[in-house]
């Protein structure tokens, strides 16, 4: 598997890449990561990392031109490792894993699977990172397009992704898989968790109702439209606490939650590691989805289902893809919609309880890695055999 980014960390495709390994290395098979210099070890996975670079041995990745650096010393540490452990399949997540994964796999004369999670310029887009009326927005593009068609097998984490790589880049559908994201039964059941130990560790009162909200902090991932939401709902004396996980805490969110006068409804915890959020979302009575943007994934509610609690999400097509008609949906954006799905769901709690264990059960049924990994495994047999 070609990772890159600096796995592990506590978010998005890092946890798609760990379960894939783990569940991988649960049915027999041998998994080697190669990923970024950084990074945390995780037990029972193989994790082969680049060198430092001699110029910035303490880097922080992200969209930056330093990334181009991080990819050429990622390419010779992929073909090294290739060379050396010789596999049946290279297994390219990102667009940048299946550029790289490209020729060595060639070389090598086996499949490439890219695991695509979302658009490569509408990510860069969504991250300020590029200007979609600049000179270089249509070079990416056509690099993106590029990509897409050089695998000989591409899987999707939503529908929404699989419809956009044949609508607007004519992809083949015969060579798209959907394969969504899913959750660990085991690690994610609200069964037997320290709900009033952590209210407690938190400060949070025992009888408040709590609003939770897990990953990563950032505009295209509504945490403005979030606060907001808190706001509004202390202003129409709606009692809800708000425990928001997630990073990078950008000192203008500490302001906000200042600025708008809920600090006493609004905990910011930083990052939760991935072993302790099923813990973490115990406490919550609703769960909130308020991604604004739509080229991504949302692994996020899987979580939330899994653990039986109700969403209020922002109405994308990936959410309406998870949760169907179970979910609270706001356009995205609308403050004053979120919070009155918020505020409705808190006051119902017969309707809560009616909706979580259905929630679950969805999960279960259709998001769980312990039958996704087969599928996995029948995927490569069968691309192995040229079918």
């Amino acid at each position: 598997m070609i990772a890159p980014t600096s796995f592990f960390s506590d978010y998005g495709c890092h946890v798609r890449i760990l379960e894939e390994s783990k569940t991988l290395g649960h049915l027999g098979h041998q998994v080697t990561v190669v990923t970024y210099r950084k990074g945390r070890a995780v037990d029972n996975i193989n994790i082969v990392r680049t060198p430092p670079l001699p110029w910035r041995a303490d880097y922080e990745v992200g969209s930056s031109r330093h990334k181009i650096a991080f990819d050429i010393f990622l390419f010779f540490t992929v073909l090294w490792a290739a060379l050396r452990t010789r596999p049946h399949v290279i297994h390219g997540h990102l667009h940048e894993g299946a550029l790289i994964g490209w020729p060595i796999a060639k070389l090598l004369g086996i499949p490439l699977v890219f695991d695509l999670q979302g658009s490569l310029t509408g990510e860069m887009v969504d991250h300020h990172f590029l200007n979609p009326d600049g000179l270089l927005y249509g070079p990416m593009r056509l690099l993106e397009s590029i990509i897409n068609k050089l695998p000989s097998t591409i899987l999707t984490s939503t529908l929404m992704a699989r419809d956009m790589l044949i609508e607007e880049f004519g992809v083949d559908e015969s060579r798209i898989l959907p394969f969504p994201d899913c959750v660990t039964q085991e690690s994610f059941a609200p069964e037997n968790r320290p709900r009033i130990e952590l209210k407690q560790h938190l400060g949070i009162p025992q009888d408040r109702p709590i609003v939770v909200y897990l990953g990563l902090l950032a505009d295209y991932q509504g945490t403005p439209t979030l606060l907001h939401s808190a706001a509004l709902l202390k202003e129409n004396n709606t009692d809800a606490h708000f425990l928001i996980m997630g990073y990078p805490v950008h000192e203008r969110y500490r302001q906000l939650v200042e600025n708008l006068g809920i600090s006493d409804r609004v905990t910011l915890t930083g990052k939760i590691p991935y072993h302790q959020a099923a813990d973490y979302l115990s406490v919550g009575d609703v769960a909130v989805a308020p991604k604004v943007s739509a080229t991504e994934g949302s692994g996020k509610v899987l979580n939330y289902m899994a653990m039986g609690i109700p969403v209020v999400a922002t109405d994308t097509p990936v959410h309406r893809e998870y949760l169907q008609e179970m979910g609270v949906y706001a356009p995205p954006g609308d403050v004053r919609a979120f919070a009155s799905g918020i505020e409705e769901l808190l006051l119902d709690t017969k309707r809560r309880q009616q909706m979580g264990p259905a929630l679950r059960k969805r999960v279960l049924d259709e998001y769980s890695w312990d039958t996704a990994g087969i599928k996995l495994v029948d995927i490569y047999r069968r691309i192995i055999q040229g079918a």
